[in-house]
């Protein structure tokens, strides 16, 4: 993620609200947008305090960070126009801006299609987007089992507020993914399993394996992440239950539900 130490030009709404400012900024990657080049940003703030999270800065410290002005991101997507496929918009956790809506439909003026990261915790801003015609694709971090989800999130969380969200995006038929990000300590096999369940047969979820880095409690950066055949053996024992289970970046991991 570049840091940058240009002014704010964040802009404005039509009504005179300011857009979210970009406090990150991925200028072309494969992986953020799988099967897509995409330019990603990222958006101050989040509701959460994953002990694990390594956007320590954007969650707890944002306003060290200084802001990368609005119009830098236009022209760098206006440059690179026909090669860039898509924005990923990310955090942090952007639903939480109330201006989304407006900076998403700012960036399509430049770019034809936009993904959201979230963790979930606004289907009410998630439907705004998509009511409005304004994403193509969310991916959602599945924290945890629900039993286990304040532990994972570091916080109290609305599950209810997540549920909507899951099935808002399965009734919309919309791109999506859900991941979870297996840490030990937090999520054994079981846990695996279990969320899996609560996704059902009609979806995919990626497994990501945990990096003892930047981690917002410290503590965690002794963690030892579990090993590719550890997190395969997940997947494996998740796939009957979902359309497909899988490791980020491990195609070899590929299990496909019933």
């Amino acid at each position: 993620m570049e840091r940058r130490s240009s002014g704010n030009d964040a802009g404005t709404t039509a009504t005179g609200g300011s857009l979210p400012p970009v406090k990150g900024l991925i200028p072309a990657s494969l992986i953020e947008w799988e099967g897509r080049l995409s330019c990603s940003i990222f958006l101050p703030g989040c509701n959460f305090r994953c002990p694990f999270c390594h956007a320590r800065d954007l969650v707890a410290a944002s306003g060290e960070i200084d802001p990368i002005p609005l119009s830098a991101v236009l022209d760098h997507l206006d440059r690179n126009r026909g090669w860039i496929d898509g924005v990923v918009v990310s955090g942090g956790e952007a639903t939480l801006h109330r201006t989304l809506p407006q900076l998403i439909a700012t960036l399509r003026d430049h770019v034809p299609t936009v993904k959201v990261d979230t963790n979930g915790s606004q289907p009410m801003m998630l439907e705004r987007l998509l009511d409005g015609g304004l994403i193509e694709c969310v991916a959602m971090d599945f924290k945890a089992p629900f039993h286990k989800y304040a532990q994972a999130a570091g916080s109290a969380v609305d599950c209810d507020a997540v549920r909507a969200t899951i099935a808002l995006l399965r009734t919309r038929g919309i791109e999506r993914e859900f991941r979870t990000t297996v840490v030990p300590g937090l999520h054994d096999i079981e846990d695996i399993v279990e969320i899996a369940r609560e996704l059902g047969s009609t979806e995919t979820l990626i497994l990501q394996q945990f990096a003892p880095l930047n981690c917002l409690d410290s503590s965690y950066l002794d963690r030892r992440p579990y090993n590719r055949d550890q997190l395969r053996e997940m997947a494996a024992a998740a796939a009957p239950f979902l359309r497909e289970c899988r490791l980020r970046g491990d195609p070899s991991s590929k299990g496909d539900g019933r």
